[in-house]
């Protein structure tokens, strides 16, 4: 993408609101712009990273065996009577009555929509298990919305429901997604480490959060910090195995992980002190098993092979999609603006050509775009005719992983200047080791 073609608002100034330092940059860089209270427009930047990382999520869901539908916005009031949740859930939920007088509202989750999807198809414990996900905005209004899309009231998630036949299975289904998880949160450039979780309104009696450690998370962590070195399971990973599926659940539980909300005094003096990991943690997943919580009421059950009718286990599974794009920017930044991990930078590569108007200048940049695109890093290219100081100032601040900078010296010494955002490292290199450095990630 021309940057003189494409809509980039960066603004040096930002709303006293603007606390934490994702909201600040994410106005800065021009990837939001506030609608309402915790409600917000996804500009064309912040648009693109909210899709690298949708997509992402979609990736390792399709890997673990989940299965993308779609369902709406707005859900029935009856579903949620049905299930005892629609006067329990709080003033958090938006209500709404249609010209029919007909009870809405607007989802903060999916659970009772879900259940009547299954109940209304599913009838045979062959089909099981079975794991329904989308990936939909949610509302939920939010007394004090604050930090962007931080805690935004308005903010997109991935939500999965599995269905299994007893509780072993429903269990083995938990595993699956908790190992997605890892392995979701690792490609997007951040650790996210699971602790065990109050399950909330959710129900259930097993629970894990996921959280990143950043200055601005809201709730105190207290972890081992060997689970912290604990790698994912990685693309080759056997989501059929049971045994493997345990023990990579096993791996990240058997240390110390927990909020201030469920942290033990005394089960944290058991932590060796030099292992001991104090911060401030970020939620960036929940993961529930809640039994029968909702197929109970809603009476979703299937035939077993005895022609037995029993009542489905099931799970939820929840990612904030959109509040991982603030999550990974706290987690990633320095003084000069955003430091994006490569699979989830809203572009590849930028390109600043330092003298736009100079031949020699503008065919080796325009080389460097062209085949940057032809490899598919899809790159943004400053050709503008900003003054250095600017351009180098914007590029900082947008955070892309790589810059390439085309210059009338280097032109003559046949090289262009290549920079990790990442590290700051510089090199002077000929044109083809920069693109193949670049391209090689």
């Amino acid at each position: 993408m021309r940057l003189s073609r494409y809509f980039i608002p960066v603004s040096k100034d930002v709303p006293a609101d603007a606390v934490v330092a994702s909201h600040k940059l994410m106005l800065r860089t021009g990837m939001i712009r506030q609608s309402a209270a915790g409600i917000y427009s996804w500009l064309p930047l912040g648009f693109r990273v909210l899709k690298k990382i949708e997509q992402i999520v979609r990736e390792e869901m399709d890997r673990a065996g989940a299965i993308e539908m779609l369902m709406p916005t707005l859900q029935s009031a009856d579903l949620w009577q049905e299930s005892g949740r629609y006067d329990a859930y709080g003033p958090e939920m938006l209500r709404i009555t249609d010209r029919h007088e007909r009870g809405l509202l607007y989802g903060p989750t999916n659970e009772e929509m879900i259940t009547d999807v299954f109940r209304s198809y599913v009838k045979s414990y062959k089909a099981l298990p079975l794991n329904l996900y989308h990936q939909q905005w949610k509302f939920r209004d939010e007394i004090r919305p604050r930090f962007g899309v931080m805690r935004g009231r308005e903010f997109l998630m991935k939500d999965a429901y599995s269905f299994d036949l007893d509780e072993a299975a429903a269990r083995v289904s938990y595993q699956k997604m908790f190992a997605a998880y890892l392995n979701t949160f690792a490609r997007m450039g951040i650790t996210a480490i699971p602790m065990q979780a109050d399950p909330g309104p959710i129900g259930g009696d097993l629970s894990h959060e996921f959280l990143i450690l950043a200055d601005s998370g809201e709730s105190a962590v207290f972890c081992d910090k060997a689970v912290l070195d604990v790698p994912p399971p990685g693309a080759g990973f056997d989501f059929e195995d049971k045994a493997a599926l345990a023990e990579e659940m096993d791996k990240r539980t058997r240390y110390y992980a927990a909020t201030d909300e469920k942290h033990d005094e005394a089960a944290w003096a058991q932590v060796p002190e030099d292992r001991r990991v104090e911060a401030r943690g970020i939620e960036v997943g929940h993961i529930f098993y809640f039994g029968t919580k909702y197929s109970d009421p809603m009476n979703a059950e299937v035939q077993t092979a005895d022609g037995d009718l029993v009542t489905i286990h099931g799970g939820s599974y929840g990612i904030g999609v959109s509040r991982c794009v603030a999550s990974i920017i706290e987690a990633s930044h320095d003084k000069n603006g955003i430091i994006w991990p490569d699979e989830v930078a809203p572009f590849g590569a930028g390109i600043i050509s330092m003298k736009p108007d100079d031949e020699s200048v503008a065919a080796v940049a325009d080389e460097t775009y062209a085949k940057l695109l032809a490899a598919g890093k899809d790159p943004l290219y400053d050709e503008t005719a900003d003054r250095a100081g600017p351009k180098f100032a914007r590029m900082e601040l947008i955070g892309l992983p790589w810059q390439v900078t085309v210059g009338p010296r280097g032109v003559k010494s046949g090289t262009v200047e290549l920079k990790r955002r990442a590290t700051g490292e510089k090199e002077d290199l000929s044109l083809e080791s920069a693109l193949n450095k670049v391209i090689g990630g």
